[in-house]
């Protein structure tokens, strides 16, 4: 194996699990690592857009299709057998894509099956302690506890959030269990982050509302329905970036709103700086964003997603952002509501990342 040969595999739910990859990603190669990024679908699509000159592999995951009702959870309880299948068989897939590439070192973004004793693995997440919902809060501690015996397996396991106090996720990262003694909390995770040398300077709002569309369908277009029919009923200037890395395109549907399937990471930083006010899913990927940024923003979680249901609920209740479900979605109702919700600015400087990566080189071995 070579060990300056990195893989990283994003998990295939929306593209969350591939942007905030994008700075692992940079760090790696700025330590002079060979990296190849093994992906599928949208994250494959974003990721070959940031990273032109890397290698790439297809490398499928487990597929799940998002009910258009709440009963997602009892979906996916049923394609349980299914999912579990889906773990060892990426496990088994690996073992190929070591041989093909012969990377020493594995990053994994929430795909539980890719753990090898052959190299050095490392899981990112910022789900150590999943919280269900209370119909069915017995199963909580039993699920945990599976999904913790597929992390021990890894290294390493880097949490997308801060130590001190309860972090920007909760309950979903604190406390750390005393059995995963192979974790280290390395900060949010954004691509919008700063690089070395680059100004951090927002300039005038050209837009008043950008909404930032993402995640598995069919709630995707579900949402992006509900909005731009409300958008075209409102008097708002608008920007929508539909979350369709695997298309190029752009259309006015009026003077005032404007419509983008996808855009680079640069573009989006920009434009993001540049919107009165966000909308988009309570995911913790755009989360991470919003406060790397420093936007104010108006959280819809995606119905039955109780990862989603507790970020927006979890940050409503703190005071920082504004949420609604989706059935209930009001759009001048939400704008002025949020307004008592001012977001926050919690940035990273990536040292305690840049350090694991450190301890990866073939020096510190």
């Amino acid at each position: 194996m070579e060990e300056k040969t990195v893989l990283i595999c994003p998990l295939d739910w929306g593209i969350g699990h591939a942007t905030r990859c994008v700075p692992v990603i940079r760090k790696f190669m700025e330590a002079g690592f060979h990296v190849v990024i093994a992906a599928d679908g949208r994250p494959l699509s974003f990721l070959k857009r940031e990273f032109p000159n890397c290698d790439f592999i297809t490398f499928r995951g487990v597929k799940v299709t998002y009910s258009r009702s709440r009963w997602l959870l009892l979906k996916l309880c049923i394609l349980s057998p299914r999912l579990l299948y889906g773990i060892f068989r990426e496990h088994r897939d690996l073992r190929r894509i070591l041989r093909e590439t012969r990377a020493g070192i594995v990053v994994s973004d929430n795909r539980y099956g890719l753990w090898n004793r052959s190299v050095r693995t490392v899981f990112i997440t910022h789900q150590i302690n999943i919280q269900l919902p209370e119909n069915i809060k017995f199963l909580q501690g039993f699920v945990n506890k599976v999904l913790l015996s597929f992390i021990r397996r890894f290294d390493e396991c880097w949490i997308a959030d801060f130590e001190m106090h309860q972090g920007l996720a909760g309950k979903l990262t604190h406390p750390l269990p005393s059995s995963l003694s192979n974790a280290y909390y390395i900060g949010t995770l954004s691509r919008f982050y700063n690089e070395k040398n680059q100004p951090d300077v927002s300039g005038p709002p050209q837009f008043e509302l950008l909404v930032l569309l993402s995640g598995p369908e069919p709630q995707r277009t579900i949402l992006e329905e509900k909005i731009l029919s409300s958008l075209e009923e409102s008097a708002f200037h608008s920007i929508v970036i539909s979350g369709k890395t695997e298309e190029i395109s752009e259309y006015v549907i009026n003077e005032r709103i404007w419509v983008f399937s996808h855009l680079e990471t640069s573009r989006m930083k920009k434009v993001l700086k540049e919107s009165g006010m966000v909308i988009c899913r309570s995911g913790y990927s755009s989360i991470m964003d919003l406060v790397t940024v420093g936007k104010r923003a108006v959280l819809i979680p995606t119905p039955g997603q109780p990862e989603q249901e507790y970020l927006a609920h979890y940050l409503l209740e703190k005071k920082i952002f504004f949420s609604v479900p989706q059935k209930d979605f009001d759009l001048l109702y939400a704008i002025e509501m949020s307004k008592n919700y001012p977001g926050m600015v919690l940035r990273n400087d990536l040292k305690v990342l840049e350090e694991r990566i450190r301890f990866f080189l073939p020096s510190s071995s």
